[in-house]
Parts: structure tokens; C-alpha cells; sequence
């Protein structure tokens, strides 16, 4: 496995790469080697922090299931908008550039955020032509788990203070993604939980009409119960005797790959 970490120029942006190396291929594929969806994972942590439990577990979960992942660690509070969203842009593009090297599907380059860090992600996938990033930086694909994407009603109102502080109400409709879904966004994988009392479920289900009035390919999957960063739902992000794992929605990631590797 290829595991480093990578500050990139323009940003300073810190990727950490899990990438399947030729090496660790070899044995059991022959060549020329087949080249794997990437993932760039954004934790969340509400744009104050970058949540650990979303991190590296998820990018070795990834790892197992042939896709290769890259940790974006995007700068939080007292960074501010757009620092995030150029980040991310600098995050897509080098990924682009290194496909070849990473074993990657040029193709099958994905964002997968984390509440906040859906936020990050989606924000990408949804802006990329509105800020004037190269469109190499237009993500293939989206999975957001649990993600804060409206400013308004059902808002997450820390992560947008956080990350606007004294300009929330100037730029609250700037973040507000549900009002940037065009049909150029990309394909969307949306996860969430109904009991969720921090990000409302509302957030994943005004994204998805917005993606369905844009005639953007999605698939969403509402779990009954389950709260608040459930992450990978098993005992590598939760101590084993937790009592609201919540080992049922664990499956996410699974259905999430296979659609990816479907795209």
C-alpha cells in the first residue's frame, strides 16, 4: 500500500493517501493492472475539526473493497469560505493528474463527505463551473453521508458559522447547495438516517429533489433510525459494547461501491 502524505502548493491542503500499489496487486492479479475507482474522503466535525472516525477507517474500508482513497484534510475554523472549496478543487485536480500513477480510473474519480465534510465535497461537485475551476475538478461522482447541504430551515447551523462567521448572512444562499444542483452535477449516492437530530434528514432529501428536478442520476437510502456521525457503523470507529452502533446501516458503504463501480 501506497500511504503518504501529500501538501499540495497552491492551498497547502494535506492529502493521505490508501492507495493498492503494484506490489501489493501482483500476487493475485495479472498485469496489466486493472485500474480502480478513487474516493477523496472528506471527514466531517461541522467545519470546527476534522472528525478522525471518518477518516482513516473509511479510506481502509474503501481500500478492501478495491477502490482507492485519498483523506483530504481541508482546513477548518478559523479558515473560512472558500478556502474549503478551493481546497477541494486542488485536491480533484492533482488527483487527475496522478491517476495514471495511483492505478486509478480516470473516470471513476469520486468525492464521499461526512456531514460538514459532505458539505466540502458536495459543494465542489455543485460549484466547480460557478468558481472558475479548471473542469478536471468536476468530481465523476458523489456519496454523501448524512450531509449538511441546506442554509436555510433545516440548516446545521454551527457548521455555517464556522465556516462564514460575520458573512453568514451575506453568503448563507452561496452555500445553500440545494439551490446549485444544475445537470451538470455529478451522479449522487446520499445516505442519511430519519432520527438524525443534528443534520436533519430534510438536508439529504432536498438535495435529491434537487437532483431530480435537474435530471441528475441518485441513489438515496433512509435508514429508520440512527444518529448523528454513524460513520462505518462497526466496531472500528465505535467501542464494541456501544449501545447505538447501529450495525444495521453499516451496508451503506457496500451499496455505495457497487453503484460506484456501476457508474
Amino acid at each position: 500500500m501506497l500511504h503518504e502524505k501529500i501538501t499540495l502548493p497552491r492551498t497547502g491542503v494535506i492529502l493521505e493517501t490508501y492507495l493498492a500499489d503494484e506490489k501489493s496487486l501482483k500476487q493475485s492479479i495479472k498485469r496489466p493492472f486493472p485500474h480502480r475507482p478513487l474516493v477523496l474522503v472528506f471527514p466531517g466535525g461541522g467545519y470546527h475539526f476534522l472528525s478522525d472516525r471518518e477518516a482513516e477507517p473509511v479510506a481502509l474500508r474503501l481500500l478492501s473493497l478495491g477502490i482507492q482513497a485519498v483523506v483530504v484534510r481541508y482546513s477548518v475554523a478559523p479558515a473560512r469560505y472558500p478556502v474549503a472549496l478551493e481546497q477541494a478543487a486542488e485536491a480533484m485536480q492533482y488527483a487527475r493528474e496522478h491517476a495514471e500513477q495511483w492505478l486509478c480510473d480516470s473516470r471513476k474519480i469520486a468525492v464521499m463527505g461526512f456531514s460538514a465534510g459532505g458539505h466540502a465535497a458536495a459543494h465542489l461537485g455543485t460549484r466547480w463551473h460557478e468558481m472558475g475551476f479548471d473542469p478536471a475538478c468536476r468530481p465523476d461522482a458523489m456519496i454523501l453521508s448524512y450531509p449538511v447541504i441546506t442554509s436555510g430551515e433545516f440548516a446545521h447551523r454551527n457548521s455555517f458559522k464556522c465556516l462564514l462567521a460575520e458573512r453568514e448572512e451575506e453568503l448563507k444562499d452561496v452555500v445553500s447547495l440545494e439551490k446549485h444542483v444544475t445537470p451538470d452535477t455529478p451522479p449522487t449516492f446520499l445516505w442519511h438516517t430519519w432520527t438524525d437530530e443534528l443534520v436533519p434528514v430534510e438536508n439529504s432529501l432536498m438535495f435529491a429533489a434537487a437532483l431530480r428536478r435537474a435530471g441528475v442520476p441518485c441513489e438515496m437510502h433512509i435508514f429508520g433510525a440512527g444518529q448523528h456521525g454513524l460513520s462505518l457503523c462497526n466496531d472500528q470507529v465505535y467501542d464494541a459494547e456501544q449501545p447505538n452502533m447501529h450495525a444495521e446501516c453499516a451496508c451503506w458503504i457496500d451499496m455505495a461501491a457497487r453503484w460506484l463501480k456501476g457508474l
